[in-house]
């Protein structure tokens, strides 16, 4: 890939490396998107984010060009886009174009336009386009093995993504807004979809693994399932749909009224009117692939271009813990108490798979997260930031368990609110309320600093939970910790000891 450009760079250095403001320009097919990012290199927070939908690439296929007035609602946006970024003060801005632009005879016209305000127009390949689009998944959901498709205003791509890296990738001319001119009769499309997929070599590929979602047509599919069956938790990413559930879809948008789909949340009309489309494409290329079943991802090229930045240990961080610590160093009391809680609270649950650990571990991170609210309201403010915080590499009951923890950890009890029961299962939230009250325990033994978790420590057998103290920290044991002592050798089956 060629290198980035980098304007608008305005070195900082009273600002620490989390505060460098990092921007993108995706001048895509169907979308013009300004997105800013601060913090942490392995998962930024995302401060702003804007799209302008200028369908660069409708009528390309017919024309060869971009209609005028796309050219013209670019050039605005591209304008709005410089000028703000001047205004944040970017680090660093990269402005990237993909299949309009690459493939229009007019595209240099918005080059140029963009040149002039001083933005510098990196033209991708579709190769180049498909490889960000692939680690873009990989950045979102690191275990990620299967087939990635980015479906775009003006291509399709496909990448094989297996043990954190891309092996193939191929880009068809099948973009969302040139499917119009390939309906033709019955069938047509889908014969002409599996005649290209076979003629990559790409027949079959994935038989026996999931095929990724990229793109904003079909994360508004997902959404459009969602909606129809009262999924109780609108968030996109890692979201499943088998392949009975995508022709179900593509049976309903054929007579679904328009009144209905505006009623969807984030459901725009530029996405309505391609998301028939979009869905008749996605499930004859799940049919010649052999994907029995398609996982929506909400990173995808933008993510994938600073994820490919990053070096071989950045990479390898999960983004769920960079994400939580994060958050928790931003909201918590004391930066440090997070990891330092999660070792404390640990070997009473040395038992737990891993998968089960990391959730504990994020737990522990945004453990401190609501103490600015209501007190009444604690436990309703740890629960919300782990149902609906921006989080990657976790799927639903895995946020249900979060917010179980954090629920019971800020003084919730022991219930479980809905959607929690309809989320995960009864053993995984009851695995969560013990983690909450032990969370609950350290916290209030230590008040939250981080000399008494470093001088005091957890055991458990069969019969005791034992909390351990020096001999000149009696006094740490008061009421209101023994209380929660209790509360914990209860809920698992033990009786409260203290030992020296």
């Amino acid at each position: 890939m060629a290198g980035a450009t980098l304007l608008f760079r305005k070195p900082r250095a009273e600002s620490p490396p989390g505060a460098q403001r990092v921007g993108i320009i995706d001048i895509g097919s169907n979308s013009i998107r300004l997105v800013v990012y601060q913090g942490a290199a392995r998962m930024p927070a995302i401060l702003f984010n804007e799209k302008v939908m200028a369908g660069l690439g409708r009528g390309l296929a017919e024309t060869g060009l971009i209609a005028p007035e796309g050219l013209a609602t670019a050039r605005i946006a591209l304008a709005r886009y410089a000028l703000l970024a001047r205004e944040m003060q970017l680090t660093e801005l990269r402005t990237v174009a993909t299949a309009a632009v690459r493939e229009a005879s007019n595209g240099g016209e918005l080059i140029a336009a963009a040149r002039e305000l001083g933005l510098e127009v990196e033209l991708l390949s579709g190769q180049e386009e498909a490889s960000a689009a692939g680690m873009g998944v990989l950045s979102g959901i690191p275990d990620a093995d299967g087939i990635v498709g980015d479906l775009g205003g003006g291509s399709l791509e496909l990448v094989r993504v297996v043990a954190g890296t891309i092996t193939d990738r191929v880009s068809f001319p099948l973009g969302v807004l040139r499917l119009a001119a390939l309906r033709g009769g019955r069938g047509t499309l889908d014969r002409r979809v599996g005649r290209m997929i076979a003629e990559a070599g790409w027949k079959g590929r994935g038989k026996g693994l999931p095929f990724y979602l990229v793109g904003g047509s079909w994360r508004a599919l997902a959404r459009l399932d969602m909606h129809l069956s009262d999924y109780p938790l609108p968030v996109v990413h890692q979201y499943h749909l088998p392949v009975d559930r995508v022709a179900r879809l593509g049976r309903t948008l054929s007579h679904i009224s328009k009144s209905k789909l505006r009623g969807i949340p984030n459901m725009t009309g530029a996405r309505m009117s391609t998301l028939g489309d979009a869905t008749a494409l996605l499930a004859s290329v799940l049919r010649h692939l052999g994907s029995g079943e398609s996982i929506v991802s909400a990173f995808g090229l933008r993510e994938g271009l600073l994820f490919a930045r990053l070096n071989a240990d950045q990479r390898r961080e999960d983004p769920l813990i960079a994400a939580t610590r994060d958050e928790g160093q931003r909201l918590g009391r004391f930066p440090e108490h997070g990891d330092l809680l999660e070792r404390w609270i640990a070997p009473l649950f040395a038992g737990e798979a891993p998968d089960a650990a990391r959730l504990r571990h994020a737990a522990c991170l945004l453990a401190d997260v609501g103490w600015r609210a209501n007190p009444e309201f604690r436990a309703e403010r740890g629960m919300e930031i782990a149902l609906h915080g921006n989080w990657v590499a976790i799927d639903a009951p895995g946020r249900a368990v979060l917010a179980q923890a954090l629920y019971t950890a800020l003084g919730g009890g022991l219930e479980s609110p809905d959607p929690l029961p309809r989320l995960a299962s009864a053993e995984a939230l009851e695995r969560a309320r013990h983690w909450g009250l032990a969370i609950r325990l350290g916290q209030r033994m230590s008040g939250g600093v981080a000399a008494p978790l470093r001088r005091t420590r957890l055991a458990i057998d069969a019969e005791s939970l034992w909390l351990v103290l020096e001999a000149g920290d009696a006094a740490l044991y008061g009421e209101a910790v023994e209380k929660r002592h209790k509360a914990l050798a209860a809920a698992m089956g033990r009786q409260p000891v203290i030992a020296s």
